[in-house]
């Protein structure tokens, strides 16, 4: 098993953003959205060294086309892990490694992801639990992924039922 590292928010993970963004961009020859997520997307909150990146693409065609540019540039497909209409993607990069999903628009688990983010930045007592519960998770975890994954889920799912409460559930994907 490997272990669950967690890092203290990077100032410059927005900057890093942008500049992987654009360059997935040019690879990728097809029009996409992208959107930082994860808690790298959060000012503060500790992470794992994985920048967490969706692309909004807007077609199938033009995401078949985009998985195999993403392989012949070193891109690791792992699939549909979650069954969520989200292809993810992994590449080892220095100083952080990139986490890359291709979605679709009007993706619900995209969706959340966002609302999810969006109520953490704007309730900075929120976010401070989820450091909490991240910190003790991946301890206690050992290296077990689906402890440490699990052990968020009632976090996350209380969050995302906050959002949609306080924003609404139609989050628009396509914007910036």
């Amino acid at each position: 098993m490997r272990p669950i590292t967690l890092v203290e928010y990077d100032p410059q993970w927005p900057f890093l953003f942008e500049d992987r963004s654009r360059a997935i961009g040019l690879l990728l020859g097809h029009p996409a959205t992208f959107h930082h997520i994860g808690s790298t997307a959060i000012a503060g909150l500790c992470a794992k060294p994985k920048l967490d990146i969706d692309a909004v693409l807007f077609s199938e065609d033009a995401r078949l086309a985009a998985t195999e540019r993403l392989r012949e540039d070193g891109y690791r497909f792992h699939g549909d892990l979650h069954r969520a209409g989200r292809w993810a993607f992994t590449k080892d990069e220095m100083p952080y490694g990139t986490r890359l999903y291709l979605c679709l628009p009007d993706n619900e688990a995209h969706r959340e992801r966002l609302l999810f983010c969006d109520y953490l930045r704007t309730h900075p007592e929120r976010t401070a639990d989820y450091a909490t519960l991240k910190r003790r998770l991946a301890e206690e975890a050992n290296g077990d992924w689906n402890h440490y994954t699990g052990g968020k889920s009632d976090f996350v799912a209380d969050i995302v039922r906050r959002a949609k409460a306080e924003f609404g559930s139609t989050k628009n994907i396509t914007g910036g």
